[in-house]
């Protein structure tokens, strides 16, 4: 499917003045029999934070998982439907998925440094990736992940600690720091706060805002607060459907959708 054809099947709102990043057309998800996504369509603009809203088990994770193929490593899941990155279809034979992977980052829930110093956290994926080759190449890229994910003046003193020393909310500063290490064009975050403190949770959403300069982010999100600080648009997914898509002020103002009202206002979810 070519780009033309991609763009005038979008059945979300569009922004002219704004490039697409990402793009989903009629992607469903199976787990064996079981349908997970009933054909998700939506255009995701560059240097925007789009959150992902919904129920427990309402298939945000799944659909997020799905933009850097990481639902590959699930033995009975089955992806249908079309994703691109750049007008590229992800599923491409020619492209390696090691490569998209670096192209597009991924920020879990729960905080997981590997168990290595902080220094190495850092450096595993660019070493991986040959992104450098001499130490001077690779204290720069500590120095820059950890100072744009706001970590730089607390651990630079104590870079060959275990990263696992760390408090929670330092830890999952670290996971962005490592994500950012690779130079991604889009970052995935997976409840990125359910596990951290206020306050830990207000740096992570500054943070956000921050690298939103730079990055193409989708968050998913439990939190309505929180999707309407940190994004500038929403989209609500109840029961395997994306309902909606739009303006996050809009969204949580004036839904077209019942059912987004029904959950933006507490009635169900």
């Amino acid at each position: 499917m070519d780009n033309a054809t991609l763009n005038t099947t979008a059945a979300a709102a569009t922004v002219p003045s704004k490039p697409v990043k990402m793009a989903a057309r009629g992607v469903k998800v199976f787990y064996g029999e079981k349908r997970a996504l009933h054909g998700i369509d939506v255009d995701i603009y560059e240097n925007e934070v789009l959150a992902l809203i919904g129920p427990s088990g309402c298939g945000k994770s799944t659909f997020l998982r799905c933009l850097n193929r990481m639902n590959d490593t699930i033995d009975i899941c089955r992806v249908e439907g079309l994703i691109t990155l750049d007008g590229q279809d992800i599923h491409d034979p020619e492209l390696d998925v090691v490569q998209l992977r670096a192209r597009v980052g991924m920020v879990f829930q729960k905080p997981n440094p590997f168990p290595k110093s902080i220094y190495d956290n850092i450096v595993y994926g660019p070493r991986l990736h040959g992104l450098a080759t001499r130490k001077d190449e690779f204290d720069q890229i500590v120095e820059t992940s950890l100072r744009r994910a706001g970590l730089w003046n607390e651990v630079k003193d104590r870079l060959l600690e275990p990263g696992t020393g760390l408090s929670g909310g330092q830890q999952q500063r670290l996971c962005i720091a490592r994500a950012i290490a690779v130079s991604p064009e889009v970052i995935l975050m997976d409840e990125p706060c359910s596990a951290l403190d206020p306050i830990a949770t207000a740096h992570i959403e500054e943070l956000i805002d921050e690298l939103r300069q730079a990055f193409t982010i989708i968050i998913v999100t439990h939190n309505m607060q929180q999707a309407a600080r940190v994004s500038q648009r929403t989209a609500f997914f109840h029961l395997g459907d994306m309902v909606e898509v739009g303006e996050t002020e809009e969204i949580f103002t004036n839904p077209r959708d019942e059912r987004t009202q029904g959950y933006i206002t507490g009635r169900f979810g």
